[in-house]
């Protein structure tokens, strides 16, 4: 018996160990390879606004074009700015934001900022010194206190958010960087109205659930919340809460795709999704619908890659188009439903962003903003390259191997 169980550990061991050195193995000759290398120009559009309620949607497909207009609105903002970030990298885009908001701060506005401390580990530690005047909110890498025994305080904030004034917002998929001005692609929204005034809730609601500081360091300050005296029926501001156990974005998809009658059309820089979700895209396939996936060709993840691949024969089996961008990284988070039913946020379609992460996504039902999405989909096919059956059945065995390998990953990722 005790000879069966050792057998067993060792069994379990090498079902788990295998795969990670393979990803860090993979890891590390994909960064080897990547030094030097540039993303080729890729199609993008001039932001597009459209009215809805008593605001508009401008969507942002550029990032030099989106940071302008970031920029634009710390520099006139008057009471308040809300600036919260997943990466926020030290170099020439990153000192403009911080300069900015050091500006803004010194004339007498309020600004809040929050960043995820794990993700910007390599970022030098004077970058991350702000002055008194800006209340700064580190989330931290490991929780402190009793948080430590507790799995919902692990997931990252991976939210990109900001909020001026109470009249304009930001969110989608940028982070703060030279590099997502003109090598990324990604999607952002700009919003005003109450769409603007729902994301200030859904930071303010973040800030004062984690502003306490520990081991006598000074409180940061309450925001206080203005709430909300009516309702749009057309928008929602989706968000993960993983320390309140609420990750209604994955919810928010399956109800959209299991009411498609038409197409679902689908952006995301990592596809690493649980089987009810796979099984949601087969099924409206099967009944007719347009499904397509929009996926990096080569993204900045080479495992999530390959763990993805691993999904495409029961697509294509049910239906289901796959396309690869090529020639530079997609990092869109984005869908639109039968012309009517939209979304951009933060959230992937992987396990980390729909049931790990502190994620948000605007859900919105227009016709204009679906159009819109629609546009920019069918530019981004004309720079991606469709997987056929015929491709997918033609890989070598060491290509079958590794997506083998690697399986046991998924629920990780």
């Amino acid at each position: 018996m005790l000879r069966l169980l050792r057998h067993l550990r060792r069994v379990l061991v090498s079902t788990l160990a295998v795969p990670f050195v393979l990803a860090i193995g993979m890891t590390l000759v994909d960064m080897y390879r990547r030094q030097g290398r540039r993303t080729l120009p890729f199609p993008h559009q001039r932001p597009t606004t459209t009215p809805l309620g008593d605001g508009s949607f401008t969507l942002h497909t550029y990032g030099s074009d989106l940071y302008d207009e970031m920029i634009a609105a710390i520099d006139t903002a008057e009471h308040e700015i809300l600036f919260e970030t997943y990466i926020w990298k030290g170099d020439a885009i990153g000192r403009r934001f911080k300069d900015a908001l050091v500006a803004a701060a010194a004339r007498g506005v309020e600004v809040y900022a929050i960043y995820d401390s794990f993700a910007n580990m390599v970022v030098p530690p004077r970058f991350k010194r702000f002055p008194a005047a800006i209340h700064v909110l580190r989330y931290p890498t490991i929780p402190t206190g009793l948080g430590f025994l507790r799995m919902s305080r692990y997931g990252r904030d991976h939210r990109k958010i900001m909020v001026v004034d109470d009249e304009v917002g930001f969110v989608g998929g940028y982070n703060i960087g030279t590099t997502y001005a003109t090598e990324w692609r990604d999607t952002h929204l700009q919003v005003t109205g109450m769409a603007a005034r729902e994301l200030r809730r859904t930071f303010v609601d973040f800030w004062n659930l984690h502003h306490r500081r520990r081991f006598g360091r000074r409180e940061r300050p309450l925001i206080h919340d203005n709430g909300q005296t009516s309702w749009d029926p057309h928008v929602r501001v989706q968000k993960n809460v993983p320390r309140l156990w609420l990750f209604p974005i994955r919810a928010m998809y399956l109800d959209a795709i299991n009411r498609a009658s038409r197409n679902v059309w689908l952006t995301t820089a990592y596809f690493m999704p649980d089987q009810d979700f796979v099984d949601a895209l087969n099924d409206a396939a099967l009944r007719g619908v347009d499904v397509r996936i929009l996926l990096p060709l080569k993204s900045n993840h080479i495992v999530a890659d390959w763990i993805a691949r691993g999904y495409f024969q029961q697509l294509l089996d049910g239906g289901v188009r796959v396309f690869r961008f090529r020639d530079a990284m997609i990092h869109a988070k984005c869908a639109t439903v039968d012309g009517e039913w939209s979304t951009v946020g933060t959230a992937n379609i992987d396990r980390l962003s729909l049931s790990g992460n502190y994620e948000v996504n605007m859900e919105v039902v227009d016709p204009g903003l679906a159009q819109q999405l629609e546009d920019t989909f069918r530019l981004d096919l004309t720079n991606s390259l469709e997987l056929t059956e015929a491709e997918w059945q033609a890989r070598d065995v060491h290509r079958k191997f590794t997506e083998l390998i690697l399986r046991p990953l998924r629920p990780l990722l």
